[in-house]
């Protein structure tokens, strides 16, 4: 089961893991509300649906005055956004995500992924981040790094040193996603995903590191015993068939 983008970002929350200042709202008037309790600009509009490229579609903007924002807001809003994993019938935007920009350094790849093949939990990294993975792992394989944790022995220190060393980054932010590493897994543990994604993950000019994205995939025959995560599923958003 997937979750929108805002959801898994007050999971991600909940754990400690550091994304940007923002909340969803389901109409013009709330979105525009948003804006003004940031107060601060760039903003940034997201559409929330279950699909990747919403960037390339038109449904992700970045507004740097309250009127572009306002704009931003009345374009996305209900517009059918078709990015390649909709499909050319597209889905329908009914909720925004609404966040305070970010000063961007760097781009980074997280995830946290089931490798059934060698039956351990797989990190995988790659400097590379904001690109399609997919397309990184074909033409550059040797940009991810892949780190395996066995599921019965759980995450080590030497696992996060491993991505944290790989990635190459500065003392400030290694030791800050030192320190995040452990609370993603358990988040992924907790909320038995099948995919825990950020793509991408930023390290911001003061030196910080931040979520700018977050995919959730929930296994499905694990929702009996997570009500909580069984709540936000979305109908709208699954194929009827």
């Amino acid at each position: 089961m997937k979750i929108h983008e805002y959801q898994a970002k007050e999971r991600f929350r909940q754990y400690a893991i550091p994304v940007p200042d923002g909340r969803a709202a389901g109409s013009v008037a709330g979105a525009e509300e948003i804006v003004g309790d940031l107060s601060t600009m760039p903003v940034v509009i997201k559409a929330q649906i279950h699909a990747g490229g919403r960037g390339k579609g038109g449904g992700v903007k970045i507004a740097r005055t309250a009127e572009e924002a306002r704009d931003h807001i009345r374009k996305i809003l209900g517009m059918t956004l078709v990015t390649p994993q909709t499909g050319p019938e597209g889905r329908p935007v009914k909720t925004l995500l609404i966040e305070r920009g970010q000063n961007i350094a760097r781009e980074l790849y997280l995830a946290i992924l089931p490798d059934r093949s060698s039956g351990r939990i797989m990190i995988m990294a790659s400097a590379a981040g904001g690109m399609n993975i997919e397309d990184l792992a074909a033409s550059d394989p040797d940009k991810i790094i892949r780190v395996g944790v066995d599921p019965l022995l759980g995450l080590m220190p030497f696992h996060c040193r491993a991505v944290v060393y790989g990635l190459g980054l500065d003392p400030a932010p290694a030791r800050e996603l030192l320190a995040i590493l452990p609370r993603l897994y358990r988040l992924f543990i907790d909320s038995d995903c099948s995919l825990l994604e950020i793509n991408p993950l930023v390290v911001t000019d003061a030196g910080t590191i931040v979520a700018l994205d977050a995919k959730m995939e929930i296994d499905g025959n694990a929702l009996f015993r997570r009500p909580e995560l069984a709540a936000l599923h979305d109908p709208d958003e699954e194929d009827p068939l």
